[in-house]
């Protein structure tokens, strides 16, 4: 078995492999300060929740956009699990060739998501996740990062609307019942939810129109993905565990790296 972690800006998602089957997965917050000892301790009591223990781990894999999680979370999995963690980064065989302007600039969780969709579904495809932010990425038919556009997350945008008006309330985010809001609350929904299928519809026609790729496959994935996914034929798959078979694909492909 192995222990995959996605480390997103809002949560932090845990999953175990066992082969190619998802044998479990949890959240935790990524926004909690913590020391190596409690990551350690909530990791093992989550694991053991699930009737694995350290001995049934073989390795483990971390990507990261939160460069302040990482000495506590990764010195917890060396103490904890017994295993030597890889980190998504540079030097890590992915099978992807990054070929935008600044490589390193982007996010290892939009490799991951890259590698998985490609892997998975083959190119051209274009990979949304809605995360913190909205992501869309373009991986080619010989597996290329072509491209990537980046869009305030669904949840950042319903934020925005009730901490920065001093009239407006927090509110769940769903589709409301019509278009043709009559209250405050669905008024918001509306505006949230039709305006992000709006968004997303324009900018995959962008995309296939500026790449001049026509039969470009569309994949979703991220919490709020499938509210998405479900309101639209501009997206053809979502797939919730994208991230983490991304991270089980590129440990694959770098086992023999990882030091004994």
């Amino acid at each position: 078995m192995i222990l995959v972690i996605d480390v997103g800006n809002t949560n932090m998602t845990l999953g175990v492999y066992e082969g190619q089957s998802l044998k479990a997965t949890f959240r935790m917050m990524t926004k909690t300060p913590r020391t190596s000892d409690e990551y350690g301790v909530m990791i093992m009591q989550l694991l053991q929740n699930s009737g694995i223990g350290a001995a049934d781990l073989e390795g483990s894999i971390v990507a990261s956009v939160v460069p302040d999680v990482m000495h506590s979370l990764m010195g917890a999995l060396v103490r904890y699990t017994k295993t030597r963690p890889m980190n998504v980064g540079p030097g890590v065989k992915t099978g992807i060739r990054i070929i935008t302007e600044d490589p390193r600039a982007i996010g290892a969780d939009r490799i991951v998501d890259a590698v998985a969709a490609y892997e998975k579904y083959g190119g051209p495809v274009l990979v949304l996740d809605f995360g913190t932010a909205t992501t869309y990425d373009l991986i080619t038919a010989s597996g290329e990062f072509a491209a990537g556009i980046t869009a305030p997350g669904i949840r950042i945008s319903s934020e925005a609307l009730w901490t920065q008006a001093a009239k407006l309330p927090n509110f769940e985010i769903r589709k409301p019942k019509s278009i043709l809001a009559q209250e405050t609350i669905s008024s918001m929904q509306a505006g949230l939810v039709y305006g992000q299928i709006g968004q997303t519809e324009y900018i995959i026609r962008k995309v296939k129109e500026e790449s001049r790729i026509s039969k470009l496959k569309v994949v979703a994935t991220g919490g709020l993905g499938r509210l998405i996914a479900n309101e639209t034929k501009a997206i053809d798959i979502y797939d919730s565990s994208l991230t983490l078979e991304g991270l089980r694909i590129i440990y694959e492909k770098n086992r023999r790296k990882v030091p004994s």
